[in-house]
């Protein structure tokens, strides 16, 4: 059975966007990528004192149960040489799961919703970009909560691809590509 769910993602070591990128390719071995929000600029939330963040949300949908998916997410975060030293520190990325459907979780090392989702405007933002009628198990609509959050800081700093123009630019390049492609092989 297939599952929608939303994944964050936050980096704030080395090149942010690039690990937010490469985290979502890895996503993409564990699901059907449907959507990737904005990049956002967030200050950092407890923990020491540290470079800001660039944050992102994904909506996946997957055939994995909640622990497999915790799993590839936490296997994604070794690969891009995450390092657990301390609660709320640094890192190269980190990969959360937000929602998983309708379900709720309460297993050793994984609680769905995510226990600081409605608390973060850094999550709710992306995470209503990308899936605006979003609701929490108990059937609570998450886009109202951003009011209850509107006063933290939170940049929208472009896509994860690079501006709009340059992607649609590519497409373009790539749809002339296929066009000739096709034109050639129907000429031969």
């Amino acid at each position: 059975m297939t599952i929608r769910a939303a994944i964050g993602l936050g980096s704030n070591l080395g090149d942010r966007d690039a690990n937010i990128r490469a985290a979502i390719a890895g996503l993409d071995e564990l699901g059907t990528l449907l959507a990737t929000s904005s990049l956002y600029s967030t200050a950092p939330v407890g923990g020491p004192p540290q470079d800001d963040y660039v944050n992102a949300v994904v909506l996946l949908d997957t055939n994995l149960e909640p622990q497999a998916l915790l799993e590839g997410a936490m296997r994604i975060e070794r690969s891009m040489g995450r390092e657990r030293r301390e609660r709320w520190g640094p890192r190269t990325i980190d990969v959360d799961i937000l929602l998983y459907g309708d379900q709720t979780v309460d297993d050793t090392g994984l609680t769905i919703p995510h226990p600081e989702l409605t608390k973060r405007r850094f999550v709710l933002e992306p995470l209503v970009e990308v899936w605006p009628d979003a609701k929490l198990p108990d059937g609570t609509v998450l886009a109202p909560l951003l009011a209850g959050v509107s006063s933290q800081e939170v940049h929208r700093i472009g896509s994860p691809w690079g501006s709009r123009a340059a992607l649609v630019l590519f497409a373009l390049v790539a749809a002339a590509a296929v066009l000739v492609w096709w034109l050639v092989g129907a000429l031969l």
